[in-house]
């Protein structure tokens, strides 16, 4: 199977922006990354921080979810997608919020522009999930991939809402805590609820499908379900209710969870039919190991440490590290180059397919160029977290540089297939046109 059905396949309209938004963020981000070294030695409460975060999070990875969820979602339900229209809207809103919340964050402008923003990313959280919630009911059987995913989407949208809250809530002062408590709230359920729910729902049915890999056992992803969903909303009540020390207790569940899809992802690479791993899967598992890292790091942000305040900072900045420029978009690397060029050769080449020779869509990008990436991703993380944690500009300058280069290559190769032209394509001869 192929990460894309033909027949439930959405318009590449509805698709491709999403990724060459994406793309464009990814290099935003770095570059505006190098002008922001000096951030790094104060709170994590920052201005300029904040707008690194807010690109990543949804310029960068959650624009590039959409755009791939839309593509993947009649692979992983077996049905068409509920509406395009309502895809190209939230995809409008989506890339109008975040450029105003990354100006709004990055000048400190707290009035008119930080409240359209988050009133255009609330309404494309409430559009994403309304399609995503109609598409699932349509499907013949529901999977607990498709809890993982309209969950995905529920806590997204309790997300937007929360940062609708501490949008107006800046101006117009009306909670009853203080904003870093709601921040915390309002960062956990994003990571949470939407990125990590929605990469198990998805990751658990394609990776097994890259790996040519036998199903799986369900119940891991049931239990794993459960235990990441039960510890936020227990998360959520302490927070805001019962302010107990039990926070720990809840880690504890999301990492459970986390660990049971792990051992799901084991057990599809041992019984795995495809021996040889392309660059895309090399970086997909890069990205499964960086995930220890915050999985550790959980459980030191969430005990009150006697540490020195600098410290402090830095380990929670690594933590939102590990996740956003870690995990995330390690994954977000490896996977765009298992579904886009599938998606682009897809439109480009379905209508030919046994009637001409037609290149593979490992063939409309450049495999050098994507090594070079990984390496240079991979050197910029690993000299940002040193850079963090000795609090010191000049290294974390050097890492920007690094994932600045990451990103052009990146950026170069998402062009190089979103802009292919279909090539002079030769028939089959009559004694040869079945095979290849």
């Amino acid at each position: 199977m192929s990460p894309g059905t033909t027949s439930n396949s959405p318009g590449k309209w509805v698709v491709l922006p999403h990724y060459a938004f994406a793309a464009v963020a990814f290099l935003t981000l770095n570059v505006l990354l190098l002008f922001s070294t000096d951030a790094f030695s104060g709170h994590y409460f920052h201005p300029k921080l904040l707008t690194l975060t807010h690109v990543a999070v949804l310029g960068w990875a959650t624009m590039v979810i959409f755009g791939a969820l839309y593509q993947l979602l009649p692979v992983v339900l077996d049905v068409r997608l509920y509406s395009e229209k309502l895809a190209l809207w939230t995809f409008g809103l989506l890339g109008t919020g975040t450029i105003l919340l990354a100006y709004s964050f990055w000048f400190f402008r707290l009035g008119l522009p930080m409240h359209l923003a988050a009133c255009c990313l609330f309404l494309s959280f409430l559009l994403f999930f309304i399609n995503v919630w109609q598409t699932a009911r349509k499907a013949p059987v529901w999977t607990i991939e498709a809890d993982f995913i309209v969950t995905s989407a529920g806590w997204l949208l309790l997300t937007g809402f929360v940062g609708l809250l501490m949008a107006v809530n800046f101006t117009n002062p009306f909670l009853p805590q203080d904003h870093l408590h709601y921040l915390k709230l309002h960062a956990h359920i994003g990571m949470g609820g939407w990125f990590l729910l929605l990469i198990i729902g998805v990751g658990s049915k394609l990776i097994p499908m890259f790996l040519l890999s036998h199903a799986g056992n369900q119940k891991l992803l049931n239990w794993a379900y459960n235990l990441i969903n039960g510890g936020l909303a227990l998360f959520i009540f302490d927070h805001l209710l019962w302010r107990t020390q039990l926070v720990p207790v809840y880690a504890a569940l999301v990492t459970a969870g986390l660990g049971l899809f792990l051992y799901f992802l084991r057990q599809a690479y041992v019984t795995r039919q495809r021996p040889d791993l392309d660059l895309g899967m090399r970086q997909t598992f890069v990205a499964l190991f960086l995930l220890l890292v915050p999985m550790a790091l959980l459980f030191m942000v969430s005990i009150p440490l006697a540490l020195p305040a600098a410290l402090l900072s830095s380990i929670y900045l690594v933590y939102g590290i590990s996740v956003f420029l870690g995990f995330i978009t390690a994954l977000i690397l490896g996977q765009t180059f298992k579904t886009l060029p599938f998606i682009v050769w897809m439109h480009a080449y379905e209508d030919h397919v046994g009637r001409f020779k037609t290149p593979l869509p490992k063939d409309l990008y450049n495999h050098k160029v994507l090594w070079l990436q990984n390496v240079c991703y991979l050197v910029g993380l690993l000299t940002l977290v040193t850079g963090v944690l000795l609090r010191e500009q000049t290294v974390i300058f050097a890492a920007a540089m690094g994932l600045t280069l990451a990103s052009v290559l990146y950026t170069i190769n998402v062009f190089y297939m979103l802009l292919h032209k279909v090539q002079t394509l030769h028939p089959f001869t009559y004694g040869n046109a079945g095979t290849r």
